[in-house]
C-alpha cells in the first residue's frame, strides 16, 4: 500500500474517531481536597537554589497514567476511593511541599515553597464515555481529548505583592468497565524525579497490603535538605536579577490568562525498539569511522534518540514550509535538561527534593541537518553538549535564563522533557504497571519514557498539527529504513 493511500486511509479513521470523541461526555462525580493527616506536618517552608530559579513561575508540567480496571464506576467510588484518598493523604505528609504554595515576594526577597498546617491539593473524579483503548494508543490522539484528562492548578493569587502559586493537582478520570487515567498537575519548580516519586510513594501505599509502609517507601522518601546544594560560582545572584526581570511582567501576562491549546494539533507515540536503537548505534558508528576514524564518548540511547528524532522534525519542518528556505546557514538549536545529582563535585541524592538540572544546549545548521547524513550532525552535536556537562556541569549556569529567553525568541528550537530513566511505568496501585504513562507535551517539544512493554526501548511523544503529524510518520518510518 503506498503512502498516500495508507495517509488517506489513517485520514479517514482519525476523522470517525474524532466524530466520536465529540460526542462522548464527562460527568464531575466529586471535587474534594486532600490534606496530610492532621497535626502530621507543622508549618515548613522551604528555600529554593539557583537551580530552581530558572523554573519559578507559571511553568507546569502535565502527565497521564492510564490502568486497566475491567469493573463499574461504583465499584470504584465504592471500594477503590476510600482507599485512593487514605494512601494520597499518608504520601503528603511525606511530600508536603507539594500540598503549599510557591511564593514570589516582590524584590529582593528569594522566591520559596511554603506549607501551612491544613492546606489541601485539589481533587477531582470524573466518569468519561470516551474510548479507553483508543486514548492508549500510540495512534494521533486530538489534544483536546488528552486535555479533559489534565487537572487544573488552583487559579495564581496575589496577596501583598506576591504571587502564590498552587503546586499541585490531581484528577481520576474512570472509563466503566475499561480502565482509569491518573492525571497529574504541577509545578516545574517540583522537578520530574520529584514527581514520580510522588506517584510510585502514594502506588506504594495502595499496593502495600501487610506489607510495612516505610519499607516500600525507603527508596522514594524525599531529601529535603538544601546544604547539598554548593552555588560555588556565585550563580544565584545573576539568575536572581533575571527573574525579578521577569516578574515584572507577570500581572500582564499570566494573571487571569490561560494558556489556550493549540487548535488541530494531535498528540502521538513513535516508539523506538532496543534493536532500532542498536541499529541506529550501529550505523551511526559506522559514518563516524568512515569520516575520521574517531569513536564517538557518549553514543547512549538517548543521544541516537534524540539526534534521529529532532533531524526528522527539522525535515518535517522543511517539507511542510514551516521553515524558511533562504537561509541555509540559519542555526537550529535542541534543548534538553542534564540531571546533574552525580555530577557535582558533592553528589545530590536521587530523592532531593528540587531541580538539581543544567539547561543544555546543542547547535546545527538547517543545511547540515537537512543533509543525508544530518543524524550524524545531530548525534556529534549533542555529543559535544553532553561531554561538556559531563567535565563542567554548571558551565554557563549564569546565562540558563537568558539563554533560553533568547533562544525562544527565535524559535528555531526544539525541547525535551522526560527521561527514559525516570520510571514513568512503575507506579503500581495493585491494578498492574500503566497501559499508558504519557507526558501531554507541546509543539516542537520531544517527550520521553522508558518504553511500556520493552526493555531498553524509547517512547517519543510529539505534538503537532495533523498534516504535519503525517509527515512526521512518513519521515520518521522512511528513514528508519533508509538505515536498514
Amino acid at each position: 500500500m503506498d503512502y498516500k493511500r495508507r495517509a488517506f486511509i489513517k485520514e479517514l479513521v482519525r476523522e470517525k474517531e474524532s466524530a466520536m470523541a465529540s460526542t462522548c461526555t464527562h460527568e464531575v462525580l466529586e471535587h474534594c481536597q486532600i490534606s496530610p493527616p492532621p497535626g502530621s506536618v507543622p508549618t515548613t517552608s522551604l528555600p529554593l537554589t539557583f537551580f530552581d530559579i530558572p523554573w519559578v513561575g507559571d511553568i507546569h508540567v502535565e502527565c497521564l497514567y492510564f490502568y486497566e480496571f475491567s469493573n463499574p464506576t461504583q465499584h470504584f467510588t465504592q471500594t477503590i476511593l476510600p482507599t485512593l484518598k487514605h494512601s494520597l493523604s499518608l504520601t503528603l505528609q511525606h511530600f508536603y511541599p507539594l500540598v503549599g504554595n510557591l511564593l514570589c515576594p516582590p524584590p529582593p526577597t528569594k522566591p520559596y515553597i511554603l506549607y501551612n498546617n491544613g492546606d489541601s491539593i485539589p481533587l477531582t473524579i470524573v466518569e468519561s464515555t470516551n474510548n479507553f483503548n483508543h486514548l492508549i494508543g500510540n495512534h494521533p490522539r486530538d489534544i483536546i481529548e488528552l486535555d479533559h484528562l489534565v487537572p487544573k492548578l488552583s487559579p495564581i493569587q496575589i496577596s501583598n505583592e506576591t504571587f502564590v502559586f498552587p503546586l499541585l493537582a490531581l484528577k481520576i478520570t474512570i472509563f466503566p468497565n475499561s480502565g482509569i487515567c491518573i492525571g497529574i498537575t504541577n509545578l516545574h519548580v517540583v522537578d520530574g524525579w520529584t514527581s514520580l516519586n510522588f506517584m510510585k510513594s502514594w502506588a506504594s501505599i495502595v499496593s502495600a497490603g501487610g506489607e510495612s509502609i516505610m519499607t516500600r517507601l525507603e527508596k522514594f522518601l524525599p531529601y529535603y535538605d538544601r546544604d547539598v546544594i554548593k552555588d560555588i560560582n556565585g550563580v544565584e545572584a545573576i539568575l536572581m536579577n533575571e527573574y525579578f526581570g521577569l516578574r515584572s511582567t507577570w500581572k500582564d501576562s499570566i494573571l487571569g490568562n490561560t494558556i489556550a491549546l493549540p487548535l488541530h494539533h494531535v498528540q502521538a507515540t513513535f516508539v523506538l525498539s532496543r534493536a532500532q536503537i542498536q541499529s541506529l548505534k550501529k550505523w551511526l558508528l559506522a559514518q563516524r569511522k568512515n569520516e575520521n576514524g574517531s569513536t564517538p564518548q557518549h553514543l547512549s540511547r538517548f543521544v541516537v534518540t534524540c539526534a534521529f528524532i529532532w533531524v526528522c522534525l527539522i525535515k518535517t519542518q522543511d517539507q511542510i514550509g514551516a521553515i524558511s528556505s533562504n537561509d541555509v546557514d540559519e542555526i537550529y538549536h535542541f534543548v534538553f535538561p542534564a540531571d546533574c545529582r552525580e555530577r557535582l563535585e558533592l553528589p545530590v541524592p536521587m530523592t532531593y527534593f528540587g531541580n538539581c538540572i543544567a539547561l543544555s544546549v546543542s547547535a546545527a545548521k538547517k543545511s547540515e541537518l537537512l543533509a543525508e547524513n544530518g543524524v550524524v550532525v545531530a548525534a556529534r552535536a549533542i555529543e559535544k553538549t553532553i561531554s561538556v556537562i559531563q567535565s563542567e556541569p554548571l558551565k554557563g549556569a549564569e546565562r540558563w535564563i537568558s539563554d533560553l529567553m533568547n533562544l525562544l525568541k527565535l524559535g528555531r528550537l526544539c525541547t525535551v522533557s522526560g527521561s527514559p530513566s525516570l520510571g514513568f511505568y512503575e507506579s503500581d496501585f495493585g491494578w498492574g504497571r500503566p497501559k499508558k504513562a504519557e507526558v501531554v507535551t507541546r509543539p516542537m517539544n520531544i517527550s520521553l519514557a522508558e518504553c511500556g512493554n520493552e526493555k531498553d526501548g524509547i517512547e517519543i511523544g510529539l505534538l503537532l498539527t495533523k498534516s504535519a503529524m503525517d509527515t512526521f510518520s512518513s519521515i520518521f518510518e522512511q528513514s528508519l529504513n533508509f538505515l536498514h
